[in-house]
């Protein structure tokens, strides 16, 4: 019988090359999303109560100009979480890049505009991306325990930040949109997961801009006592 022939060294180095960054995308989704996925909830009726919730920014506006569904949702999350009595205060953390682009603010209207009042929103204008927003909170706003407010496909990285960094938290999740009107966001979420990997554990990232403490209006018989639910490692 004729032996079949077997691949050379480096032909055995082009398919590893080929098969590692499949399986490092594959194994960083599935750590970020399978340690955190029992702290993301769905409606607020089965949430712990925490006195503060952090709102992740996005653009309000699409490119071409229409209204963002995905800022929509957060916004829209956040206000149910508020009346739902669920969280006592908002920080609004985005960027604000220019006069012309300052989501913190865009924010802030749309909720006043949903009823919550000025004096149970912070803005926090640093926020530029989801590892600044959650260790600002902590460093900056003092807070070591609160609630993520975002896509759902977005807080599974945002709680996987927060526990490596210390931070107790869980997050409600706002709806997904459908694949057929995410599917480019979605793909894009999966290598962000990776680079947070990479962040908390390789680069040693750190938020780009710190400042002075700034005090939230919330006082200590408002803090939640009970536990939540613990981070899987």
């Amino acid at each position: 019988m004729r032996r079949k022939p077997r691949l050379a060294r480096w032909q055995w180095a082009i398919l590893f090359g080929l098969a590692l960054p499949p399986f490092l995308v594959f194994s960083a989704n599935l750590w970020v999303v399978s340690s955190t996925y029992r702290r993301v909830f769905a409606h607020p009726a089965q949430m712990p109560a925490n006195a503060v919730g952090v709102v992740l920014g996005t653009s309000k506006y699409l490119p071409t100009g229409g209204l963002n569904p995905y800022f929509q949702n957060r916004i829209q999350a956040a206000a149910e979480l508020y009346h739902a009595g669920k969280v006592q205060h908002l920080i609004l953390s985005g960027s604000n890049q220019s006069l012309a682009y300052d989501e913190p603010t865009e924010m802030r209207k749309s909720l006043r505009g949903l009823g919550i009042p000025d004096a149970a929103m912070t803005a926090d204008y640093a926020g530029r991306r989801t590892l600044d927003s959650v260790v600002r909170a902590r460093d900056i706003f003092g807070q070591s325990r609160f609630t993520i407010i975002s896509d759902e496909f977005h807080v599974y990285r945002a709680l996987f930040l927060c526990d490596r960094f210390g931070i107790a938290a869980i997050a409600y999740g706002a709806p997904n949109l459908p694949w057929s009107a995410s599917a480019r966001t979605r793909l894009r979420e999966y290598g962000a997961r990776c680079k947070a990997v990479l962040d908390v554990y390789l680069l040693d990232t750190q938020p780009r801009f710190r400042g002075d403490p700034i005090p939230l209006p919330i006082t200590k018989d408002s803090l939640p006592t009970a536990p939540l639910p613990a981070a899987h490692k």
